[in-house]
Protein backbone atom coordinates (compact mmCIF):
# COMPACT_ATOMS: atom_id res chain seq x y z
CA UNK A 1 0.00 0.00 0.00
CA UNK A 2 1.10 3.27 -0.66
CA UNK A 3 2.89 4.89 2.27
CA UNK A 4 2.56 8.73 1.47
CA UNK A 5 -1.37 9.46 1.64
CA UNK A 6 -1.43 12.53 -0.20
CA UNK A 7 1.51 15.60 -0.73
CA UNK A 8 -0.58 18.48 -0.63
CA UNK A 9 0.02 21.27 -3.76
CA UNK A 10 0.74 24.92 -2.47
CA UNK A 11 0.79 24.22 0.71
CA UNK A 12 1.86 27.80 2.60
CA UNK A 13 0.80 29.72 -0.37
CA UNK A 14 -3.44 28.17 1.07
CA UNK A 15 -2.88 28.43 4.64
CA UNK A 16 -0.96 32.15 4.68
CA UNK A 17 -3.83 33.58 2.15
CA UNK A 18 -6.61 32.40 4.26
CA UNK A 19 -5.57 35.62 6.67
CA UNK A 20 -6.07 32.28 9.78
CA UNK A 21 -7.48 34.06 12.65
CA UNK A 22 -6.57 31.73 15.86
CA UNK A 23 -9.81 31.78 17.23
CA UNK A 24 -11.73 31.59 13.71
CA UNK A 25 -13.41 28.57 12.59
CA UNK A 26 -12.72 26.86 9.37
CA UNK A 27 -13.72 24.24 6.94
CA UNK A 28 -11.14 21.98 4.64
CA UNK A 29 -13.65 20.41 2.62
CA UNK A 30 -11.39 17.78 0.65
CA UNK A 31 -9.60 16.74 3.87
CA UNK A 32 -7.90 13.77 2.16
CA UNK A 33 -4.32 12.81 3.76
CA UNK A 34 -5.05 16.18 6.27
CA UNK A 35 -2.07 17.99 4.85
CA UNK A 36 -3.83 21.53 4.32
CA UNK A 37 -5.74 20.82 7.58
CA UNK A 38 -2.90 20.27 9.63
CA UNK A 39 -0.91 23.04 8.63
CA UNK A 40 -4.44 25.09 9.46
CA UNK A 41 -5.06 23.78 12.85
CA UNK A 42 -1.46 24.57 14.09
CA UNK A 43 -2.54 28.31 13.93
CA UNK A 44 -5.76 27.75 16.00
CA UNK A 45 -5.87 28.23 19.63
CA UNK A 46 -8.10 26.85 22.16
CA UNK A 47 -11.39 28.52 20.87
CA UNK A 48 -10.85 28.13 17.21
CA UNK A 49 -12.00 24.80 15.12
CA UNK A 50 -11.99 23.22 11.98
CA UNK A 51 -14.08 20.91 10.27
CA UNK A 52 -12.62 18.72 7.44
CA UNK A 53 -15.01 16.90 4.53
CA UNK A 54 -14.46 13.68 2.97
CA UNK A 55 -16.67 11.92 0.75
CA UNK A 56 -14.45 8.96 1.27
CA UNK A 57 -14.46 6.75 4.27
CA UNK A 58 -10.64 6.27 4.18
CA UNK A 59 -9.69 9.73 4.79
CA UNK A 60 -11.33 9.06 8.14
CA UNK A 61 -7.82 7.05 9.15
CA UNK A 62 -5.64 10.63 9.02
CA UNK A 63 -8.28 12.32 11.08
CA UNK A 64 -7.34 14.99 14.07
CA UNK A 65 -7.67 13.69 17.60
CA UNK A 66 -8.50 16.80 19.66
CA UNK A 67 -12.14 18.49 20.29
CA UNK A 68 -11.49 21.21 17.99
CA UNK A 69 -11.28 18.80 15.11
CA UNK A 70 -14.58 17.74 13.36
CA UNK A 71 -14.06 14.66 10.50
CA UNK A 72 -17.90 14.64 8.45
CA UNK A 73 -18.30 11.86 6.02
CA UNK A 74 -19.92 13.96 3.14
CA UNK A 75 -19.62 15.26 -0.11
CA UNK A 76 -18.76 19.17 -0.09
CA UNK A 77 -21.79 19.63 -2.18
CA UNK A 78 -23.80 19.56 1.36
CA UNK A 79 -21.28 22.27 2.84
CA UNK A 80 -24.41 24.60 4.07
CA UNK A 81 -26.64 21.45 5.13
CA UNK A 82 -23.78 20.14 7.60
CA UNK A 83 -23.23 24.07 8.41
CA UNK A 84 -26.92 25.16 9.33
CA UNK A 85 -26.50 21.67 11.39
CA UNK A 86 -23.60 23.44 13.59
CA UNK A 87 -25.11 26.20 13.48
CA UNK A 88 -22.13 28.03 11.79
CA UNK A 89 -23.70 29.69 9.04
CA UNK A 90 -21.74 33.26 8.39
CA UNK A 91 -19.55 32.29 11.36
CA UNK A 92 -16.57 30.36 8.99
CA UNK A 93 -13.68 32.39 8.75
CA UNK A 94 -12.49 30.73 5.74
CA UNK A 95 -13.07 27.54 3.64
CA UNK A 96 -9.83 25.44 1.78
CA UNK A 97 -11.12 23.31 -0.85
CA UNK A 98 -8.13 21.42 -2.93
CA UNK A 99 -9.44 19.56 -5.89
CA UNK A 100 -6.84 17.15 -7.13
CA UNK A 101 -7.33 13.47 -6.75
CA UNK A 102 -5.24 12.08 -3.83
CA UNK A 103 -2.07 9.67 -4.51
CA UNK A 104 -4.25 7.37 -2.12
CA UNK A 105 -6.93 7.03 -5.27
CA UNK A 106 -4.36 7.89 -8.20
CA UNK A 107 -1.93 4.66 -6.41
CA UNK A 108 -4.96 2.33 -6.03
CA UNK A 109 -5.18 -0.05 -8.58
CA UNK A 110 -8.60 -1.65 -7.32
CA UNK A 111 -10.03 2.05 -7.45
CA UNK A 112 -9.86 2.47 -10.80
CA UNK A 113 -8.47 6.15 -11.68
CA UNK A 114 -5.58 5.79 -13.21
CA UNK A 115 -4.50 4.21 -16.54
CA UNK A 116 -1.25 2.65 -15.13
CA UNK A 117 -2.92 0.16 -13.58
CA UNK A 118 -4.99 -2.91 -14.32
CA UNK A 119 -8.09 -3.20 -12.34
CA UNK A 120 -12.03 -2.62 -12.27
CA UNK A 121 -13.24 0.74 -14.32
CA UNK A 122 -14.51 2.19 -11.29
CA UNK A 123 -13.33 5.57 -10.29
CA UNK A 124 -15.94 6.34 -6.87
CA UNK A 125 -14.54 9.14 -4.71
CA UNK A 126 -17.24 7.65 -2.88
CA UNK A 127 -17.44 3.61 -2.32
CA UNK A 128 -21.04 3.71 -1.16
CA UNK A 129 -21.91 4.99 -4.37
CA UNK A 130 -23.90 3.94 -7.07
CA UNK A 131 -22.45 4.86 -10.55
CA UNK A 132 -19.19 3.45 -11.81
CA UNK A 133 -17.18 4.15 -14.45
CA UNK A 134 -17.76 0.53 -15.94
CA UNK A 135 -21.70 1.03 -16.13
CA UNK A 136 -20.76 4.69 -18.01
CA UNK A 137 -18.59 2.89 -20.31
CA UNK A 138 -21.17 0.30 -21.18
CA UNK A 139 -24.23 1.65 -20.80
CA UNK A 140 -23.80 5.53 -22.57
CA UNK A 141 -24.60 5.88 -25.55
CA UNK A 142 -22.48 7.20 -28.21
CA UNK A 143 -24.03 10.88 -27.29
CA UNK A 144 -24.02 10.70 -24.03
CA UNK A 145 -19.86 9.58 -23.79
CA UNK A 146 -19.22 11.78 -27.09
CA UNK A 147 -20.38 14.64 -24.40
CA UNK A 148 -18.50 13.73 -21.58
CA UNK A 149 -15.11 12.89 -23.39
CA UNK A 150 -15.68 16.70 -25.44
CA UNK A 151 -16.49 18.83 -21.99
CA UNK A 152 -14.90 16.91 -19.71
CA UNK A 153 -11.66 15.75 -21.33
CA UNK A 154 -11.36 18.55 -23.84
CA UNK A 155 -10.81 15.89 -26.47
CA UNK A 156 -11.04 16.64 -30.13
CA UNK A 157 -12.08 13.46 -31.52
CA UNK A 158 -14.48 12.84 -28.81
CA UNK A 159 -17.15 11.41 -31.19
CA UNK A 160 -14.39 8.43 -32.25
CA UNK A 161 -13.09 7.83 -29.18
CA UNK A 162 -16.91 7.55 -28.04
CA UNK A 163 -18.26 5.24 -31.17
CA UNK A 164 -15.41 2.78 -30.36
CA UNK A 165 -16.41 2.44 -26.73
CA UNK A 166 -20.00 1.78 -27.32
CA UNK A 167 -19.21 -0.35 -30.14
CA UNK A 168 -17.28 -3.00 -28.11
CA UNK A 169 -19.19 -2.68 -25.18
CA UNK A 170 -22.37 -4.07 -27.71
CA UNK A 171 -20.04 -6.85 -28.25
CA UNK A 172 -18.68 -7.84 -24.62
CA UNK A 173 -19.11 -6.02 -21.56
CA UNK A 174 -15.95 -3.33 -20.58
CA UNK A 175 -14.93 -4.55 -16.94
CA UNK A 176 -11.09 -3.41 -16.54
CA UNK A 177 -8.86 -0.54 -17.00
CA UNK A 178 -6.67 -2.92 -19.71
CA UNK A 179 -9.98 -3.41 -21.68
CA UNK A 180 -10.33 0.16 -21.62
CA UNK A 181 -7.16 0.92 -22.69
CA UNK A 182 -6.78 -1.73 -25.52
CA UNK A 183 -10.08 0.21 -27.21
CA UNK A 184 -8.73 3.89 -26.48
CA UNK A 185 -5.00 3.70 -26.95
CA UNK A 186 -5.27 3.61 -30.87
CA UNK A 187 -7.09 6.40 -31.25
CA UNK A 188 -4.51 8.63 -29.38
CA UNK A 189 -1.24 8.62 -31.80
CA UNK A 190 1.77 7.82 -30.19
CA UNK A 191 4.06 11.02 -29.26
CA UNK A 192 0.18 12.05 -27.11
CA UNK A 193 -0.77 8.72 -26.39
CA UNK A 194 -0.67 9.25 -22.44
CA UNK A 195 -1.93 12.61 -22.35
CA UNK A 196 -4.89 11.79 -24.39
CA UNK A 197 -5.70 8.68 -22.01
CA UNK A 198 -5.71 10.81 -18.93
CA UNK A 199 -7.94 12.87 -20.79
CA UNK A 200 -10.29 9.61 -21.20
CA UNK A 201 -9.96 8.95 -17.39
CA UNK A 202 -10.51 12.61 -16.03
CA UNK A 203 -13.68 12.72 -18.29
CA UNK A 204 -14.58 9.33 -16.59
CA UNK A 205 -14.09 10.69 -13.21
CA UNK A 206 -15.69 13.66 -13.62
CA UNK A 207 -19.00 12.22 -14.72
CA UNK A 208 -18.72 9.48 -12.19
CA UNK A 209 -18.30 11.53 -9.49
CA UNK A 210 -19.97 14.47 -10.42
CA UNK A 211 -17.66 16.74 -9.85
CA UNK A 212 -18.50 19.79 -11.93
CA UNK A 213 -22.04 20.07 -10.15
CA UNK A 214 -20.35 19.96 -6.52
CA UNK A 215 -18.00 22.29 -7.38
CA UNK A 216 -21.09 24.82 -7.86
CA UNK A 217 -22.85 24.12 -5.15
CA UNK A 218 -19.90 24.28 -3.09
CA UNK A 219 -19.32 27.67 -4.54
CA UNK A 220 -23.09 29.03 -4.02
CA UNK A 221 -23.42 27.72 -0.27
CA UNK A 222 -19.77 29.58 0.52
CA UNK A 223 -20.29 33.12 0.46
CA UNK A 224 -23.56 32.36 2.94
CA UNK A 225 -21.25 30.32 5.29
CA UNK A 226 -18.87 32.54 5.27
CA UNK A 227 -18.34 35.36 7.69
CA UNK A 228 -17.41 38.61 5.92
CA UNK A 229 -14.06 39.17 5.50
CA UNK A 230 -13.85 35.37 5.39
CA UNK A 231 -11.93 34.04 2.68
CA UNK A 232 -12.20 30.86 0.36
CA UNK A 233 -9.22 29.31 -1.29
CA UNK A 234 -9.42 26.75 -3.70
CA UNK A 235 -7.08 24.71 -5.89
CA UNK A 236 -8.21 23.33 -9.05
CA UNK A 237 -5.87 20.89 -11.60
CA UNK A 238 -8.05 21.56 -14.77
CA UNK A 239 -9.11 24.49 -16.92
CA UNK A 240 -13.14 23.07 -16.65
CA UNK A 241 -12.62 24.15 -12.70
CA UNK A 242 -10.78 27.23 -13.28
CA UNK A 243 -12.55 28.77 -15.18
CA UNK A 244 -15.69 27.99 -12.82
CA UNK A 245 -13.89 29.46 -10.09
CA UNK A 246 -12.44 32.54 -11.81
CA UNK A 247 -15.74 33.34 -13.25
CA UNK A 248 -17.68 32.88 -10.05
CA UNK A 249 -15.05 34.90 -8.20
CA UNK A 250 -14.70 37.89 -10.96
CA UNK A 251 -18.88 37.86 -11.14
CA UNK A 252 -19.93 36.00 -7.92
CA UNK A 253 -22.66 33.68 -10.76
CA UNK A 254 -21.24 30.47 -11.78
CA UNK A 255 -22.50 31.60 -15.37
CA UNK A 256 -19.98 34.53 -15.15
CA UNK A 257 -21.99 37.40 -16.30
CA UNK A 258 -20.81 40.50 -15.15
CA UNK A 259 -23.05 43.38 -14.09
CA UNK A 260 -21.88 46.84 -13.23
CA UNK A 261 -23.25 49.51 -11.28
CA UNK A 262 -24.00 53.46 -12.71
CA UNK A 263 -20.12 54.21 -12.34
CA UNK A 264 -19.13 51.42 -14.19
CA UNK A 265 -17.93 48.60 -11.09
CA UNK A 266 -18.00 45.27 -11.27
CA UNK A 267 -21.02 44.12 -8.84
CA UNK A 268 -19.78 41.08 -7.11
CA UNK A 269 -20.21 40.28 -3.37
CA UNK A 270 -16.31 38.93 -3.46
CA UNK A 271 -12.98 40.62 -3.25
CA UNK A 272 -10.18 38.86 -5.49
CA UNK A 273 -7.22 38.16 -3.39
CA UNK A 274 -5.15 37.52 -5.84
CA UNK A 275 -5.95 38.91 -9.59
CA UNK A 276 -2.77 36.59 -10.84
CA UNK A 277 -3.30 33.19 -10.50
CA UNK A 278 -0.92 31.32 -7.93
CA UNK A 279 1.07 28.03 -9.67
CA UNK A 280 3.77 25.97 -8.00
CA UNK A 281 7.01 26.98 -8.24
CA UNK A 282 10.06 24.82 -9.66
CA UNK A 283 11.30 24.19 -6.72
CA UNK A 284 7.63 22.72 -5.51
CA UNK A 285 7.25 20.80 -9.03
CA UNK A 286 10.50 19.24 -8.61
CA UNK A 287 9.75 17.24 -4.99
CA UNK A 288 6.21 16.68 -5.94
CA UNK A 289 5.74 16.13 -10.11
CA UNK A 290 1.84 15.97 -9.45
CA UNK A 291 1.69 19.50 -8.03
CA UNK A 292 2.59 20.74 -11.74
CA UNK A 293 -0.71 21.87 -12.87
CA UNK A 294 -2.36 23.18 -9.50
CA UNK A 295 -3.90 26.57 -9.73
CA UNK A 296 -4.99 28.63 -6.50
CA UNK A 297 -7.72 31.38 -6.07
CA UNK A 298 -8.46 33.31 -3.36
CA UNK A 299 -11.39 35.65 -2.36
CA UNK A 300 -12.74 37.29 0.48
CA UNK A 301 -16.07 37.75 1.13
CA UNK A 302 -17.21 41.43 0.99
Amino acid sequence: MQSVYHIPALLSETVNNLNVKPDGHYVDVTFGGGGHSRALFKLLNNHGHLYAFDQDIDAQQNSITDPRFTFIHSNFRYLKNFMTYYGEIGNINGIIADLGVSFHHFDSEQRGFSFRFNGPLDMRMNKSATLTAQQVVNQYSVEQLTQIFRLYGELPNARQIAQHIATEAQQHSIDSIEQLNDIVIPLCGKDKEKKKLACVYQALRIEVNDELGALRQLLLSSHEILATGGRIAILTYHSLEDRIVKNFFRSGNIEGNIEKDFYGNILTPWRVINNKVITPSANEIATNPRSRSAKLRIAEKL
